[in-house]
C-alpha cells in the first residue's frame, strides 16, 4: 500500500544550479521538473528535423491487443530512432553533459555503467483520454517484486517539446511513489499532480515513481514531449540501436555517446565486461565491421 504522502507539486530546480540539486530533489519525489535543460532554439531545431518523420505517422497504436492500443493512445504518435533522425538531438541531448552527470550519479555506484534505452517523441493529439498510470521499472518484472530500496531500473527524462499544461496533457506524476513499500500498487489518478513546463525544461523521472500522460482536451493543440529513457547496462534496451543507426552517424559520435547506445563494451559492477566482439571491446567493430574481417 501507498505511505500516504503526496505532494501538492514538482520541485522545479533550474538546470544552471547542477546535478547534485537535482539529484537531491528526485531521490526527495521520485521527479523533479529541470528548468532549461535546453534552450528554445535547440527545441525548434530538433521539432523541424523530426516534423517529416512526424507527418508520416498515423496516430493511434501499430500493436495488436486493445488493452496497448488504450496505453498508447489512440490519438498519440510516437516517433523513435531519434539519433537517425536529428542531427541536433545526438549533438544536444544524446551527449548532454548533466543529463551524464545525473545518469552517473544514480546509476554507477548502484550498478556501474549505463545505457539508453529508447528516445521517444510522444506527441499527444486533441481529445486524448488521459493514460493508465504506471510505473516504467515494469518493463522488467523483478523490480516490482524487489520492492523500493531495489537498484533503479529506468528514468526518464521527458523532455518538453512544446509547452506542457494541465489542459493539453501534461504527464501526470504521483511524488513520492518510488518509496511505497507495494511496487504492484498504483494508487490513484486523483493522487497525481501535473508536470507543466515550457519548451525545453524537463522532467526526470524514476521508473519507480507512478506517473502517465495526461489527458488533451484542447480542440487543436498537440503535446510534444520526448522520452529519453537511461538504464543500467546489464538490462536489454528497448531500442536496437545496432540495427538502426548508420556506421557513418555513430563513428561521428563521441565515446560517451556510442557507449549510451550499444556501440561499446559495458562494464557493470563485478563483470569482466558485457556486450564483446570475439571477447575484446565492441569499440574493434566501429572500424572493421566483423563481417569486413570475414571477408578478408
Amino acid at each position: 500500500m501507498a505511505s500516504g504522502k503526496t505532494s501538492a507539486s514538482l520541485q522545479q530546480i533550474r538546470a544552471s544550479d547542477g546535478w547534485e540539486a537535482i539529484l537531491r530533489a528526485f531521490r526527495d519525489d521520485g521527479a523533479v521538473i529541470i528548468k532549461g535543460l535546453i534552450s528554445s532554439d535547440k527545441v525548434d531545431q530538433i521539432n523541424a528535423e523530426i516534423q517529416p518523420a512526424m507527418d508520416k505517422i498515423a496516430t493511434g497504436s501499430r500493436m495488436a491487443g486493445d488493452w496497448l492500443k488504450e496505453f498508447h493512445g489512440h490519438q498519440t504518435k510516437r516517433l523513435t530512432n531519434m539519433i537517425t533522425h536529428s542531427k541536433t538531438f545526438r549533438e544536444v541531448l544524446l551527449d548532454n553533459d548533466l543529463i551524464h552527470q545525473l545518469c552517473e550519479g544514480i546509476f554507477r555506484e548502484e550498478t556501474g555503467s549505463y545505457w539508453m534505452n529508447s528516445a521517444q517523441v510522444i506527441e499527444i493529439g486533441p481529445g486524448s483520454r488521459a493514460q493508465e498510470i504506471h510505473r516504467d521499472q515494469r518493463q522488467y518484472p523483478v523490480f516490482t517484486a524487489a520492492g523500493p530500496n531495489a537498484p533503479e531500473a529506468v528514468v526518464n527524462f521527458m523532455v518538453a517539446m512544446t509547452d506542457f499544461t494541465v489542459e493539453n496533457g501534461a504527464t501526470r506524476i504521483t511524488p513520492g511513489s518510488h518509496k511505497w513499500d507495494d511496487m504492484a500498487y498504483d494508487g490513484s489518478p486523483e493522487e497525481t499532480v501535473p508536470a507543466e513546463m515550457s519548451p525545453g525544461d524537463a522532467c526526470l523521472m524514476s521508473g519507480k515513481v507512478v506517473h502517465g500522460g495526461g489527458a488533451n482536451t484542447t480542440k487543436d493543440f498537440q503535446r510534444r514531449g520526448l522520452a529519453i529513457t537511461y538504464q543500467p547496462s546489464y538490462l536489454t534496451p528497448e531500442e536496437a540501436y545496432p540495427f538502426l543507426v548508420k556506421k557513418d552517424i555513430v563513428a561521428k559520435l563521441s565515446k560517451r555517446a556510442q557507449s549510451a547506445i550499444g556501440f561499446r563494451t559495458q562494464f557493470v559492477n563485478g563483470s569482466p565486461g558485457l556486450w564483446k566482439c570475439d571477447y575484446g571491446d565492441s569499440d574493434d567493430t566501429l572500424h572493421t565491421p566483423r563481417w569486413e574481417k570475414d571477408a578478408n
